[in-house]
């Protein structure tokens, strides 16, 4: 049996997803009574309502349930990977990691997190251009799924994660495929920002061609390979995530660039835009390593309480440099 730990928008369309063909899903929720919920009505109300959930998934709100699965996708928010892995007592052979971010009291990726937590699982990444409800709607999507464990872990996991309209892709860089998701939430921020300003698509067009630029140096800096970064868990995953209020950090961004406070724009404790965690982190990486990274910088500034288009006159008159130049 294949488990779900995170009952998000996410995790819900996963796990229906994954029940789609009548097999059986565990999938743990955290908050109280959303498990029994999800059981009585087989729908999400809380996270993902539009969605009628399988019967063949069962919710549990018991970490310790999650120890009879063969395989555990989590889904839970990255600033929480570690605190839930700690309290989980056992953990099967393979563990897919499906968030999106670094940790940001550490600035260690999530499989160095879940590594530490769990040392005899193999981890796996699964990342790419997704959005929670067409997931659950049953629409065709394809994926990046990032083995650290090699061939033999993807022979084991594509047949359990794979169904007709889900399609995943083998690569074995799991850093690359962590890093591509990380750094497009962040960067759909910005995009927000031009849709909230209303600067118009070739702002839009022009941010995320030089926000990848950022993405790839940044990725191969810390070991990532450029072909991952290239394909649907780095170029693919940004394209859409900065094109869509579908994206909590679109959407996050669109916010700023009207006029709202970041703080204001953080309220909803219910949805998590991982970028604004991510950002202030990935900015001390950058740093460290000597990666020039001006777009994160400059959402960083927005999230500080900088005005937006103060800051993307700031972005526009930095000195003019040939487009491969590394800034």
């Amino acid at each position: 049996m294949i488990g779900v730990v995170g009952a998000g928008a996410w995790g819900t369309a996963l796990a229906q997803m994954l029940g789609s063909d009548g097999r059986e899903v565990l999938l743990w929720a955290l908050e109280d009574g959303l498990a029994d919920a999800i059981n009585a009505q087989h729908r999400n109300e809380l996270f993902l309502p539009s969605a009628e959930l399988a019967h063949s998934i069962r919710a549990t709100n018991d970490l310790a349930d999650m120890a009879q699965c063969d395989t555990l996708l989590m889904v839970t928010p990255a600033q929480h990977l570690g605190s839930v892995l700690g309290k989980m007592q056992s953990f099967p052979r393979d563990l897919v990691l499906c968030s999106k971010g670094i940790e940001q009291s550490t600035g260690r990726m999530m499989n160095d997190v879940a590594k530490e937590a769990a040392p005899e699982a193999e981890i796996a990444v699964l990342s790419g251009p997704t959005f929670a409800h067409e997931v659950a709607a049953g629409l065709p999507a394809a994926v990046t799924l990032a083995c650290g464990g090699g061939d033999a872990q993807w022979e084991r996991l594509s047949p359990q994660i794979a169904r007709p309209n889900f399609r995943p892709y083998y690569s074995d860089d799991v850093t690359g495929a962590e890093i591509g998701g990380a750094v497009k939430n962040v960067l759909a921020i910005a995009c927000g920002v031009v849709e909230g300003l209303q600067l118009g698509q070739n702002a839009r067009n022009a941010l995320i061609t030089r926000g990848f630029a950022e993405m790839l140096r940044f990725g191969v800096a810390l070991g990532g390979k450029p072909e991952t970064l290239n394909g649907l868990c780095g170029l693919g995953d940004l394209v859409l995530t900065c094109s869509s209020t579908s994206s909590r950090n679109f959407s996050l961004g669109k916010a700023l660039g009207e006029g709202m406070s970041a703080a204001e724009a953080l309220a909803d404790k219910r949805t998590v835009a991982e970028g604004a965690h991510t950002a202030p982190v990935l900015r001390d990486l950058a740093e460290k390593h000597g990666v020039s990274m001006p777009i994160t910088e400059a959402v960083n500034a927005l999230l500080e309480g900088e005005a937006a288009r103060d800051v993307v006159q700031a972005l526009l008159a930095r000195p003019l440099k040939a487009e491969g130049h590394d800034a």
